[in-house]
């Protein structure tokens, strides 16, 4: 039997990933984090349903080593312990030592793009450590790679989330999310390189079905990634959102007194802030939504440009970062690749395994042509 190692698989993400792969009866699902009692709660919560055998140990991201992981005897082993701002490759490593395959759901931009310095190790052991199997850059890599086809002359991509207020992120994930506001990144706009900041940007989006939402610039690693895969681009964007306008314009508010320095960092307001959402959950709704917009040349040379979205209702959204490591992990159990070697989430499977993958939830894509 087929085991997989979900390390933080009783958190927001990792938990949404051990559901999906449980379903699976060849397999065997381990549960794992620095709580034991947390993670033998969730699999006793999951085994109730599932048709894949359930199991749960104690491990943390963060101390793990290849024998603890090695005692375990997992095949592949899904890092959803995030946030990935604050790790380095430790885990990594030792899954390599132990001769496991590594997927992790990392959205940190240094993270993802330095996951290439374990590519020699992972290929004298054999295994496969992919970086970035989340929304970014795992599904907007895909949906880019499923149109980019119809462009002679790719220019232009804007990605953006918005998630639904009812969607409890956790501490670190806020942590991580307000960690970024005011500080600078590095964005291609009109062919240069230029600086954005974390959380400013401000600019409105409108969503199908539902409506427009404030957006605001954001770090994520497919700004440093697609510029290598398309070099004809000459602008990449990406936008975040919150659904709640007092929320997104409090972050964006917050964001100046980070960029002139008045506080060096917003993440230690995460667990105040996470309260007030909480005690406002009340706001807003269950649907996010996520697009992806292209924009070029056709092949006669006229301006072309799609617009595909997704939108998630009924609570649904938070499976969508998820899905990439199951998609990966299943192909890894099956020897479908990907080959052996370090790599980030970039192309790695198709738009089309995606929506196979969550046809049975309340979430579908759309995507339209102008031109």
């Amino acid at each position: 039997m087929t085991r997989i190692l979900i390390v933080g698989g009783y958190g927001a993400f990792g938990a949404r990933a051990a559901e999906r792969l449980a379903r699976e009866p060849d397999l065997e699902i381990v549960i794992a984090g620095r709580s034991p009692d947390k993670a033998a709660a969730f699999a006793a919560a999951l085994a109730s349903t599932a048709n894949a055998k359930v199991a749960h140990a104690r491990l943390d991201a963060m101390t793990a080593t290849a024998d603890e992981i090695g005692a375990l005897r997992p095949n592949v082993l899904i890092n959803a312990s995030g946030p990935f701002q604050r790790q380095d490759y430790a885990l990594a490593r030792a899954s390599i030592a132990a001769r496991c395959h590594y997927v992790d759901l990392a959205d940190a931009s240094a993270f993802v793009a330095g996951i290439t310095a374990l590519d020699e190790p992972a290929k004298v052991a054999g295994v496969a450590v992919v970086s970035g199997a989340s929304s970014m850059p795992g599904l907007s890599s895909a949906v880019v790679q499923a149109y980019a086809g119809a462009f002679q002359r790719l220019e232009e991509v804007e990605i953006g989330i918005s998630p639904g207020n009812s969607f409890d992120p956790g501490i670190a994930t806020v942590a991580s999310i307000l960690s970024q506001a005011g500080k600078p990144h590095s964005v291609l706009r009109c062919g240069r390189r230029a600086t954005a900041r974390g959380w400013q940007g401000l600019h409105r989006h409108r969503f199908p079905e539902i409506g427009p939402r404030w957006m605001s610039d954001v770090a994520v690693p497919d700004l440093d990634l697609l510029p290598t895969r398309y070099p004809t681009l000459q602008t990449l964007r990406f936008s975040a959102g919150l659904e709640v306008t007092l929320f997104h314009l409090g972050v964006w508010g917050l964001s100046w007194l980070a960029r002139a320095g008045v506080v060096r960092d917003l993440g230690p307001m995460a667990a105040p802030l996470l309260a007030i959402k909480r005690s406002l959950r009340f706001l807003g709704s269950d649907r996010g939504g996520m697009f992806v917009t292209l924009r070029g040349r056709d092949r006669a040379g006229a301006p072309k440009t799609l617009s595909w979205h997704l939108i998630a209702r009924s609570g649904h959204g938070p499976y969508v970062p998820a899905m990439a490591s199951v998609i990966l992990a299943k192909r890894l159990c099956a020897g479908r690749g990907p080959p052996s070697g370090a790599l980030p989430c970039l192309g790695l499977f198709a738009l089309s395994e995606f929506e196979t993958e969550v046809a049975d939830l309340d979430i579908f894509c759309t995507a339209e042509w102008a031109g």
